[in-house]
């Protein structure tokens, strides 16, 4: 449990970090004399979702242990749903911080031409499907990878407080990112994740992974739709 903390306390500090960085303006410079990014997609492409995502592997790692399980095919089929959305999601964020950065700074006085149309496409719409696939299934692999591999210890009242202040980030996060802007596929994502997770939790019990997605995604999603109606 206290690596499992761990990890899910540097996810906390990204969610962190990843507002600061799309909300200030200390990384609105340019990475090199030819402009080809600002440090804010830099650090959205590269920096944080590497961070991110080798975190989620770690904590992969740490839900597996030694069982009959590791050797099913249900095993193998969920790790390469996990590997499949890494790569979708690291994908979606090469594709969607470059042509966001070419949509705000030549597309915005001038959408209409050909090349425009094209980047604002990539930008807002088919990043945005890539990366919601990936997200589904790297993070439906980590609930179900905890399902196959249930905790073999007690979760204490610590352990839940620890795990319910994590998610806090988590579904603030998400209630920021959703809460403000005209609702589209990202809620209903979220939506499914939450139900997923609570099913999850009704189901099999007090396992860490399902207390952390269920506090953070009904956070999120219910203050989200809470922002929605107060717009």
């Amino acid at each position: 449990m206290k690596r499992i903390h761990t990890l899910l306390a540097v996810q906390s500090v990204l969610a962190i970090l990843v507002s600061i960085n799309r909300l200030s303006t200390w990384t609105l410079g340019y990475v090199l004399p030819n402009e080809f990014l600002r440090w804010v997609d830099f650090n959205n492409m590269l920096v944080i979702p590497l961070i991110s995502l080798t975190a989620t592997y770690l904590l992969k790692k740490t839900i597996e242990y030694n069982s009959p399980q590791r050797d099913g095919k249900m095993h193998i089929a969920w790790n390469l749903v996990f590997i499949v959305g890494l790569y979708l999601t690291a994908v979606s964020y090469g594709g969607h911080e470059v042509t966001n950065y070419l949509h705000v700074r030549f597309c915005e006085p001038d959408p209409g031409s050909d090349l425009c149309r094209i980047i604002i496409f990539n930008d807002d719409e088919f990043s945005h499907w890539i990366f919601f696939t990936g997200f589904i299934m790297v993070n439906t692999a980590i609930l179900f990878l905890q399902n196959l591999f249930p905790h073999r210890d007690n979760t204490g009242r610590l352990d839940i407080v620890l795990l319910l202040l994590n998610s806090l980030f988590l579904g603030v996060g998400v209630m920021a990112n959703l809460g403000f802007e005209e609702i589209g596929l990202d809620l209903y994502v979220v939506a499914l994740l939450a139900i997923v997770s609570v099913l999850l939790l009704w189901r099999r019990g007090r396992q860490p992974m399902f207390i952390y997605y269920t506090a953070a995604y009904w956070l999120g999603l219910i203050g989200s739709l809470a922002a929605q109606t107060l717009r």
